[in-house]
């Protein structure tokens, strides 16, 4: 596409958790499918400066990209729907435009002038949001406003959004995602909540083009036209979404409702190549007719939240549609295993993954589930600190270092077998100290990994302050686990796997990052195929409708 680069604008009211994320994501792969270039960022209205401090229990997975930043979970769809690397600029909040006022402020930017709301706060938010489309590689930006319409803390954004329609005029469009909630007592959908929606939005000064309404039923006949009457918009401009089996129907469920189409006209493209989405409808065929199914056990400390592992599920979903297999995941809470129950609580699963986090709580569980798949040979994957997890397991249980331990854990053991880099010593502010973003690791010619890879040089992304401690590095391959994966620059061990074990693998980095459904990652579809030859479960074909 010639000409400038085009802003879209997604903000959702009635209520949060509406799905933002997964239209957006919808949105763009339905134009990148008709052969546009896209990116697509989010807004986030919290004052914290990234959530890489942030609780999953506050805000779900903290997402990193490969430049290192430490993100919002709905770049993890963007990644995984359009198979393109997001970055910092992808990622914006209220902490971070804050701060970069202040720093102006601090050096004379200002020249003196009373800093305020209006124009300096969004004059730094339209400079984020146009700083992608400055780049001229992107045909659209797809920026997501955070919170609901109405949010005191979304009030600079909404404002921001106003300025940029007001001076982009037909270079601009905005979308409103809002909820027709359903009354079983009069069995009807009302759209009274998205009446109100929007005459908030307008008071802020910005009139949505498209609306697009969430439902849990069909849109009864002449609704679209009465939310078009009460909210100045287009008929055919008001796009039904109704609850779908998986987040990846939801593109052709847009596409249904014509909702590129729609974008594109009122941004003045008239003339654009068919979509071709062939690739993501055989994944769907994959994905929805499984030939066999598996059942993988998912250990952490968070499994009654499943947001804290979005990238994880995903990833094993990738993976099993790739192998056409259903992936069951059985959500195991670290902190309730025990030696007594370990066996009862993963008996007969396929595989065993245990899950990345920080600080002790759990761990003890952990390191049972390791050792009940290291002795009874299941399929094992570890991530990040699951990987710490085995390499302690194996350390206390084979080597017979007892105490042996992470010092993030325990400060004063005397086989500090996981400990912390030495650049992280003394760091007192945690705010992005961590080894972040992408790093290049070398596999060991003969290893597990490099069979799984195909390939010696790999780049994986990482989220962490403590290392394998190399010091120990000779007594854990002379027992059997070995450092298959080596950083080149730092020496830092990446990926351990045992030698007696069919299909046992840890690894520092965090591979779910980089699973898309174009690119399911290899690491998962190893561990899932390992899993199904460990216990296979074959299907019944399902009968032709």
């Amino acid at each position: 596409m010639t000409g400038s680069t085009k802003y879209i604008f997604v903000t959702g009211g009635v209520t949060s958790s509406l799905g933002k994320g997964i239209i957006s994501a919808s949105l763009a792969k339905l134009l990148q499918a008709r052969g546009f270039t896209v990116s697509i960022q989010k807004l986030d209205p919290y004052i914290n400066v990234d959530p890489g401090t942030l609780n999953p229990y506050e805000h779900g997975e903290c997402f990193v990209t490969e430049d290192g930043a430490e993100t919002d979970l709905d770049l993890g769809h963007y990644e995984r729907f359009l198979d393109v690397h997001t970055s910092q600029a992808n990622n914006v909040t209220t902490g971070r435009i804050y701060q970069n006022v202040i720093r102006k402020e601090r050096e004379g930017a200002y020249l003196g002038k009373t800093v305020q709301v209006i124009p300096h706060i969004t004059d730094e938010i339209k400079a984020q949001i146009q700083a992608l489309g400055r780049r001229g590689i992107y045909d659209f930006v797809i920026t997501e406003v955070g919170g609901t319409v109405g949010d005191i803390e979304s009030l600079p954004y909404m404002e921001a959004i106003r300025q940029l329609k007001w001076k982009k005029g037909k270079d601009c469009l905005s979308i409103h995602l809002t909820l027709l909630p359903y009354l079983s007592t009069t069995g009807e959908l009302k759209t009274k909540p998205t009446q109100h929606s929007v005459k908030e939005l307008l008071s802020l000064g910005v009139q949505p083009d498209v609306l697009v309404c969430r439902t849990e039923h069909p849109m009864q006949k002449g609704m679209k036209e009465k939310i078009a009457l009460f909210c100045n918009v287009d008929a055919d401009a008001v796009i039904e979404s109704r609850d779908a089996d998986t987040i990846y129907d939801v593109p052709l469920l847009m596409q249904e409702e014509k909702l590129d189409e729609v974008v594109l006209r009122k941004l003045g493209i008239n003339a654009f190549p068919e979509a071709d989405l062939e690739q993501w409808k055989d994944f769907l065929r994959r994905y929805k007719n499984p030939k066999s199914e598996v059942r993988i056990g998912l250990v952490g400390k968070y499994v009654e939240l499943k947001d804290a592992y979005k990238s994880i599920k995903e990833a094993l979903e990738h993976a099993g549609a790739s192998s056409e297999a259903k992936v069951h995941i059985k959500w195991v809470h670290s902190e309730k295993l025990t030696a007594k129950n370990v066996a009862k609580q993963l008996g007969g699963l396929a595989g065993i993954l245990v899950a990345p986090g920080f600080g002790s709580r759990g761990i003890e569980g952990k390191i049972e589930a390791i050792k009940y798949a290291r002795e009874n040979k299941v399929p094992f994957l570890g991530i990040c600190l699951g990987m710490q997890c085995a390499v302690i397991e194996f350390g206390r249980n084979v080597l017979g270092y007892t105490d042996a331990n992470s010092t993030e854990m325990d400060a004063d053991t005397t086989h500090p077998v996981i400990a912390m880099m030495e650049e992280q010593k003394g760091i007192a502010d945690k705010g992005g100290t961590m080894r972040l973003g992408a790093y290049p690791c070398r596999l060991e010619e003969s290893s597990l990994a490099k069979r799984v890879y195909r390939r010696r040089d790999i780049s994986e992304r990482h989220r962490h302050r403590y290392e394998f401690n190399n010091a120990y590095l000779s007594a854990y391959n002379k027992a059997g686990m070995w450092a298959s994966g080596i950083n080149p620059q730092g020496k830092l061990v990446e990926i351990v796997e045992l030698k007696d074990h069919p299909w046992f693998i840890g690894v520092q980095f965090h591979p779910e990052y980089r699973s898309t459904v174009a690119k399911p990652h290899p690491l998962f579809i190893g561990f899932v195929q390992a899993a199904m030859k460990h216990h296979f479960v074959e299907l019944a074909p399902k009968e032709e409708a």
